[in-house]
């Protein structure tokens, strides 16, 4: 993967989402602002990572970092504003949490949120650019972990196994034990649990 470009006026965050899919949880983004005098090797799209792997660079990256971010937008939110809004909402927030303003945003994807500073979307980021990628391993390895706590509190869901994601045994879950207050109830296949 190339290095992440940095702008001739300043330090760019990239940005990503995890959880756009899922049936249940929050949607969470990451801003990371890397270091270009400390690079992180095997930075990816964080789906072509192993859970082991994003863990390690998750670690080095909250480690070696300019500055990193984390927002999220509840499931409340997603029901009320939409998936496409949701996450640019929780974008928004990762970006504002940094402790060090940047000059642009990379965004991963083909929409902008509206940010303090200019924006730029990059569609198949998170395999183009580093800060990028950076993003979604965080927004990965937050979201997961995130989703095992919730596990905690409804085990009969198996939210530690698929993170909210539509599986087979997660729809099955559905049919046995009804809809929690974590689902995403503008998601077909829980709405039509609601219309029965």
């Amino acid at each position: 993967m190339p290095p992440s470009l940095l702008l001739p006026e300043g330090l760019e965050c990239g940005v990503d989402e995890a959880g756009r899919g899922p049936l249940a949880g929050p949607v969470v983004a990451a801003a990371v602002i890397l270091d270009p005098r400390r690079p992180i090797d095997g930075l990816d799209d964080s789906k072509k990572l192993s859970a082991k792997r994003r863990g390690e660079l998750a670690i080095e990256i909250r480690v070696k970092a300019l500055a990193w971010g984390v927002g999220e937008a509840s499931v409340e939110e997603i029901d009320r504003l939409n998936i496409l809004q949701a996450t640019l909402l929780a974008m928004q927030r990762a970006v504002a949490s940094l402790a060090i303003l940047p000059s642009a945003a990379l965004i991963d994807g083909n929409r902008c949120p509206r940010l303090a500073c200019p924006a730029r979307a990059i569609v198949g980021g998170d395999g183009k650019v580093a800060s990028i990628a950076a993003a979604s391993i965080i927004a990965k390895t937050v979201r997961d972990a995130g989703m095992t706590v919730l596990h905690a509190s409804y085990p009969m869901y198996g939210f530690d196994r698929h993170m909210g994601y539509g599986t087979a045994v997660h729809l099955k879950a559905l049919q046995d034990h009804g809809i929690s207050p974590v689902h995403r109830r503008s998601y077909a296949p829980v709405t039509q649990l609601i219309l029965l």
